[in-house]
């Protein structure tokens, strides 16, 4: 399924015969002098092509991973050294080289005081480019931030600041395009009138979810969440082809995108209306985004979907914990209650440019509780937690009822609901956490260790490990589960779910069993994919310090071996090389000729350095060093002599 922020691929290969060769794409050059733009309630100008149809493979709001996207992804026909235009007059306030993130990326700010955000460039240009590799060669760093003053870099609408490219965290060659107010809140640049852009495509929509919001509530006789594939009648009109049974409350979420003419790109959806019975309940309109809270999307979607099938499904209800202020109008935070009457609902979805669907779908009271199919395959004793609720699940069991071990009693639990070859049992764990549970001579441990607060700080401690929680780094409360795994490989340990998110980072003690050499080894979280991410611990007495911004699996390894250095072009007109560390990752790189520093742009995408001379007319002749890094200061050095 391909993504709004996927943009085409581009291979290195063809990435590098482009700089290497010197050859920047042709676009047209407009003449440098100020235009006007737009044609509603601003003049700001198109940064790309300005005057000329364009199309978008990212617009702002849409739900990304971590964060809502805060600008427009413009297309630059997937090449690099499009003609970026400044959108308005006004002064170079900041500039930005890194190898993460916006990459390469200019801050202009206007007379208005909004400031436009131009990110991901391949290069700056004219006297701006000369200052910055300057300061990059007094400050021995590639990675720069710099802050200029109004009279040091002003701009008139129309110039060219820079060139379009794929720097940073892009995944091809775009513009990123941002409008920020005086506060830096990003505003949503098709608010401002571009006739660039065109688009009278509906929203598309793929499936509703409908999830019980309580101990009591039932969809189709069951407690959980269940999803539901759209039925599309005509052009923007959908709906389900079958009533729901419920009961209680119910929240419901929604896997929608938007789709702009002419791009295959799908794109977030600003505007989104949910109406029960005539009276809305749920309001989202996305036209702002105040920066600092923007990883409060994680509340925003359901997250532990996410992880578990990389669709975005965005709640039509607002958690407990969910930081956002996009909720005006929303009712009771958008939980449908159900109980001796059917509900109607209709909820509709409308972009920038006021194209809107809808989708109907009828909530059919059902007091009563249902059973379970008997035709589920027999499964182990599995359990979840959905917000202060547990679910054990049992399958293939006769027994009619469970032994329930908590504060050191045994009690016994009937199911909540139950089927031939299934049981279902749900605890309030708001009541009573259970410590394990006993069904036809299986036990199952849950593991839970501590109930974490969301709205303060909180220290969890117990022998060898401690993890402290700064105030707000949960969205709710956590009902914490560790476990601790050694065998002769490996030392590990299990902290939270992955399935549930960290809107700051937890700071961790960690003292392993085993004795290990802190100059060679450091704590990784395992990702899914079973690779490794370096957390970079702090070691002392045995103890190893680190912070981490998502709960999971961590592990002690070691790294011993130096980085790669591969070389691909040493001339006297520039050095390329390939760099890449088999663990750790790389931590620094300096380059030296005549043991003079020589700047070297790093692309980590591509693990590619590659040299830009403080004087072009200077070959690069002589002596040539490059030392390369990793985190264990496992350290590679390649020389080589230039004539």
């Amino acid at each position: 399924m391909k993504r709004c922020s996927s943009l085409k691929f581009v291979s290195f290969l063809f990435l590098f015969l482009i700089i290497d060769s010197g050859v920047r794409a042709q676009f047209s050059e407009l003449p440098e002098k100020s235009f006007k733009g737009g044609n509603v309630n601003s003049d700001y100008m198109f940064p790309i092509t300005p005057g000329v149809t364009n199309t978008l493979a990212g617009t702002m709001g849409e739900l990304r991973n971590t964060h809502f996207h805060s600008g427009l992804d413009i297309r630059t026909s997937n090449m690099i050294g499009a003609a970026v235009r400044a959108a308005q007059g006004g002064y170079i306030s900041r500039i930005v080289k890194s190898s993460f993130s916006y990459g390469n990326v200019i801050y202009v700010t206007h007379p208005d005081g909004n400031t436009t955000l131009y990110a991901h460039l391949e290069s700056f240009k004219g006297k701006l480019a000369e200052h910055v590799r300057k300061e990059q060669y007094n400050q021995k760093s590639f990675e720069i931030d710099l802050r200029f003053n109004a009279t040091e870099f002003p701009v008139n609408q129309g110039d060219t600041l820079a060139f379009s490219g794929n720097t940073g965290s892009s995944n091809g060659p775009h513009l990123h395009f941002d409008i920020r107010d005086k506060d830096m809140n990003a505003l949503n640049p098709l608010d401002f009138g571009f006739e660039e852009i065109a688009d009278k495509t509906k929203p598309l929509v793929l499936k509703i979810a409908l999830r019980t919001m309580d101990i009591n509530s039932r969809i189709n006789g069951k407690f959980g969440r269940f999803e539901f594939s759209a039925f599309k009648s005509a052009v923007g009109k959908y709906s389900l082809p079958q009533s729901i049974l419920a009961h209680g409350n119910i929240g419901i979420e929604i896997l929608a995108y938007d789709r702009m003419d002419n791009s295959q790109f799908q794109c977030g959806i600003n505007t989104i209306v949910m109406v029960a019975d005539s009276q809305q309940v749920y309001k989202q309109h996305i036209n702002k985004i105040v920066m600092p809270l923007t990883r409060g999307i994680l509340s925003h979607f359901n997250y532990e979907v996410l992880e578990n099938t990389y669709f975005r499904f965005n709640k039509l209800y607002v958690d407990d914990g969910n930081p956002l202020n996009l909720y005006d109008g929303t009712i009771n935070k958008g939980i449908i209650s159900v109980t001796d009457k059917n509900v109607s609902i209709k909820i509709s979805l409308a972009d920038s440019y006021k194209n809107e669907s809808t989708i109907s779908l009828t909530l059919k009271a059902d007091p009563a509780v249902e059973t379970l199919p008997a035709w589920i395959e027999k499964s182990q004793l599995k359990y979840s937690i959905a917000e202060n609720i547990m679910k054990v699940e049992s399958y293939g069991c006769v027994e009619p009822k469970a032994s329930v071990y908590a504060n050191y009693m045994v009690n016994e639990a009937t199911p909540a609901y139950a089927s031939t070859v299934n049981k279902v049992f749900l605890f309030d764990l708001k009541k009573a956490i259970p410590d394990s549970i006993k069904l036809c001579s299986k036990t199952l441990s849950f593991n839970l260790k501590d109930v974490v607060p969301s709205r303060s700080e909180y220290r969890y401690n117990e022998k060898d490990l401690s993890v402290y929680f700064p105030d707000s780094a949960l969205f709710d409360t956590l009902y914490l589960n560790v476990e601790k795994v050694k065998n002769r490989k490996s030392e590990t340990i299990k902290i939270g779910s992955s399935l549930v998110p960290l809107l700051k980072d937890i700071k961790i003690e960690w003292k392993p069993s085993g004795h290990y050499d802190s100059l060679r080894y450091s704590v990784y979280r395992i990702e899914k994919s079973g690779g490794y991410v370096n957390l970079v611990g702090k070691w002392h007495k045995g103890t190893i310090s680190f912070s981490s911004r998502e709960f999971g699996e961590f592990t002690i390894l070691p790294d011993s071996f130096p980085p790669s250095v591969l070389r691909i072009a040493l001339t006297q007109t520039y050095a390329r090389f390939k760099i890449l560390d088999n663990l750790s990752g790389i931590q620094s790189y300096e380059a030296t000729i005549n043991g003079n520093w020589l700047l070297m742009n790093y692309d980590y995408k591509a693990g590619i350095l590659f040299s830009e001379k403080l004087d072009k007319k200077v070959p690069l002749k002589g002596d040539f060093q490059l030392r390369v890094t990793d985190w264990m200061g496992n350290e590679k050095i390649y020389k080589q002599k230039i004539l």
